[in-house]
């Protein structure tokens, strides 16, 4: 049975922690052993792992005293390297930013990959300075292959990297159909509506990336106009506070109901009639699969590889203005949206497990 290494920050609720789990757990069922390394071994997805999977928890010694804080590391890195040295088939950092596990990927295995699960330079405001630098502190030339999760995102990639065009490779994110469609069926705290609209936004509360103030701002203007609609906030994370005290300033405590972060968002998807995402800049978005296997049309900003893959089948892709949200929202309301597209899974996940089988391999 070939060995196969993952490392990653933790199992905490996030788009990267579901694709991690989908990819391991496709892994470890088709005879290959699987070990994935955590800076913390928690998160609330770590059960959603399946057993024969091995976890190793390595944590980085963050001690004030810059002697004794280098002094552990060495020795945590030394020990690891004498266990782990090329133990491994193929091995992979996940967390594209972590330090510690572009250091594991890169010992356990000649055959490593780096997960990139951003457009960096959208992530930097287009300082490639910014992205350099991001990518130098993980040694990303020492990789054997850069995968990313969206073609727009290899595309970036390689204008600021274009040595390493011929290493980077694109690879979507597998999805669970039979898991989604099961957990969907479990009941929401909420009932579905048959007098107004419901949209859902999926994700972490964090302004400078999600711009959920765009959601709220275009509610506000729908509301003025008498339109019946409700929008789903489910998640939480560092602007949830202020997203809390905009509803309450604009009286949208009805419109807008905050349902905090949820183990199992697919009850709520299943309810709604549409998904929405305002984001600045996305890796590929887990919540678009999702949708579309649950065939709700989908809202979405110019993100990723959305105009290539969601405008016109699967849902409408607006620009990044309050404006457009609120235009593409005020049509949803009125019912003029289908999904044009059923979507394949199968066939997707198909695709990935072929270009995954030769990375693993290397045969590309």
């Amino acid at each position: 049975m070939k060995k196969l290494l993952f490392a990653a920050h933790d199992m905490s609720l996030g788009g990267i922690e579901t694709s991690l789990i989908n990819l391991l757990n496709y892994l470890v069922n088709n005879n290959y052993d699987i070990t994935l390394v955590l800076e913390k071994a928690q998160g609330m997805f770590i059960n959603d792992l399946d057993k024969k999977i091995h976890i190793i928890e390595y944590s980085p010694s963050t001690d004030k005293n810059y002697i004794k804080r280098k002094c552990h590391n060495l020795f945590k890195r030394i020990k690891f390297i004498f266990k782990h040295w090329h133990r491994y088939k193929f091995s992979a950092s996940y967390a594209t930013y972590s330090l510690m596990g572009s250091f594991v990927a890169r010992m356990a295995s000649s055959n490593c990959a780096l997960w990139g699960h951003a457009d960096y330079l959208a992530l930097y405001k287009g300082d490639e300075e910014k992205v350099k630098e991001f990518f130098q502190n993980i040694k990303y030339d020492k990789f054997r292959r850069i995968v990313f999760v969206s073609k727009e995102a290899c595309n970036t990639f390689t204008k600021i990297f274009p040595d390493m065009k011929k290493r980077v490779i694109y690879c979507n994110n597998m999805i669970n159909r039979e898991k989604i469609e099961k957990l969907a069926k479990e009941e929401a705290q909420i009932k579905a509506s048959r007098k107004m609209c419901t949209f859902i936004n999926v994700g972490r509360h964090d302004e400078q990336q999600k711009k959920l103030t765009r959601i709220i701002e275009a509610s506000k203007k729908l509301k003025e106009e008498g339109l019946k609609f409700r929008v789903l906030f489910v998640g939480d994370g560092p602007d949830s506070i202020m997203y809390k005290e905009m509803v309450d300033k604009y009286n949208l405590n009805e419109n807008i109901i905050f349902l905090g972060q949820k183990n199992n968002p697919y009850p709520y998807i299943k309810i709604s009639d549409y998904v929405i995402l305002t984001s600045d800049y996305e890796g590929y978005p887990v919540v678009f699969s999702e949708a579309m296997v649950l065939e709700k049309p989908i809202i979405t900003t110019d993100i990723s590889d959305a105009k290539e893959v969601i405008d016109n089948n699967y849902g409408t892709v607006i620009g990044k203005k309050v404006e457009e949200v609120y235009q593409a929202m005020k049509q949803y309301i009125r019912g003029d949206v289908i999904v044009k597209s059923k979507f394949d899974v199968d066939a997707y996940n198909n695709e990935i497990k072929e270009i995954l089988d030769k990375i693993i391999k290397k045969k590309v």
